[in-house]
């Protein structure tokens, strides 16, 4: 039988500390799905190593959405972002020739 070795089992596990997930807050039934009923409370649980805790309180799933996936930060306004062009004339491989040219 072929083992991972622990030191690799190790660093896998830690890779995964501070992960982040959502789950409801009032429990019934068993697990749900998140996308049932979504504006029910949710517990936002982080994972320590070893088990889930509990980390924060989001009071709809749209909030616990925001607090798992945030949006990215916009730059400044008067900061120039990358810039994307119109593509060069050439001929590369990638490309068709024009109308009325050959490859040659």
């Amino acid at each position: 039988m072929d083992e991972e070795p622990l030191k690799d089992w190790a660093e896998r596990r830690d890779r995964r500390i501070g992960r982040l997930r959502a789950v409801h807050a009032v429990t019934g039934e068993g697990p749900r799905g998140t996308h049932v009923d979504p504006e029910a409370p949710r517990v936002i649980e982080r994972w320590n190593g070893y088990a889930w805790e509990p980390h924060l309180f989001a009071a709809s799933l749209a909030e616990a959405k925001a607090v798992l996936y945030p949006q990215p930060e916009e730059p400044p306004s008067g900061q120039p972002g990358p810039e994307s062009g119109p593509l060069r004339p050439g001929r590369g491989r990638h490309r068709k020739p024009r109308a009325g040219e050959t490859d040659g």
